[in-house]
């Protein structure tokens, strides 16, 4: 039985290395990011690599009519919905009080409301069947002390982590599994948005990165295994597990101390 998931941001990144892990799964597609161009180059690789459906809806996430509306446009093509991939996201580094207000609206709308909203609108659907999955995909900069600069990130992710385990909890017993996925280091066309990529790759050992292909398979098998949350790499989750037991004052020391290091590369 052919099976049809959903993925926001799936355009470049992590997003559109889940849709590659989804298509070799045999899942149907239907890919969502604000670009209609790289989705349907994406579509048109994948259909021809596993020989999926890969549907190429665009919308603009950072819309708060957008998560009805791209919902609303599934159903008028017939289209069910048995896997939720909520990857879409963006950050800006350029401190809070630089940074435009539109621009933060349209962070907490993308990858905060957006993945809440999308969630409730599909679940009932995926729970009536006995079957579905949901993939919210966070950061490890959820796990880990707050950050100035990039104000807002860590906080949302943080936020998508604890919403995603309630689901979790929730949705036990009736077939859908929710998972949260916490990735590290992954350097992807991410870092060229947000104008980091430089910075970041200097800034650590080549060790310390993961390829987005691994990542995208470690969130699909975990979300398949119904595990709540996975942070992929060992050195991530050791990271994630000291941040849980430091005390404030000396996390944000060290936090503090680490984007002073950064600043001066």
């Amino acid at each position: 039985m052919s099976r049809t998931v959903l993925i926001t941001g799936a355009s470049a990144g992590i997003g559109a290395a889940l849709a590659r892990t989804y298509a070799a799964e045999g899942w149907n597609l239907i890919l969502t990011a604000r670009r209609e161009a790289p989705l349907q180059a994406l579509a048109d690789e994948l259909t021809a690599a596993h020989g999926v459906t890969a549907t190429v809806i665009p919308e603009d996430l950072s819309d708060p009519e957008a998560p009805e509306r791209l919902v609303a446009a599934i159903a008028a093509r017939g289209l069910t919905i048995d896997g939720l991939v909520n990857n879409a996201g963006f950050s800006r580094v350029t401190g809070f009080l630089d940074t435009d207000l539109s621009a933060h609206r349209a962070m907490i709308q993308v990858m905060l409301t957006a993945p809440v909203e999308l969630s409730r609108l599909l679940l009932p659907d995926m729970i009536q069947r006995g079957f579905g999955r949901v993939l919210n995909v966070a950061s490890l900069a959820g796990q880990m002390p707050a950050t100035g600069g990039d104000t807002l990130y860590g906080p949302i992710k943080s936020f998508l982590i604890k919403a995603s385990q309630g689901l979790h909890l929730e949705t036990q017993g009736t077939g859908v599994h929710v998972t949260v996925l916490n990735p590290g280091y992954t350097l992807t066309e991410f870092h060229d948005v947000n104008g980091s990529r430089e910075q970041v790759s200097s800034a650590y050992p080549a060790w310390m990165w993961m390829d987005a292909a691994r990542v995208a398979r470690i969130g699909y098998d975990a979300c398949e295994a119904n595990r709540p949350s996975v942070t992929p790499g060992v050195m991530n989750n050791v990271m994630a597990g000291l941040a849980r037991f430091l005390p404030d004052g000396l996390a944000l020391r060290m936090v503090a101390n680490h984007a002073e290091r950064l600043d001066r590369i």
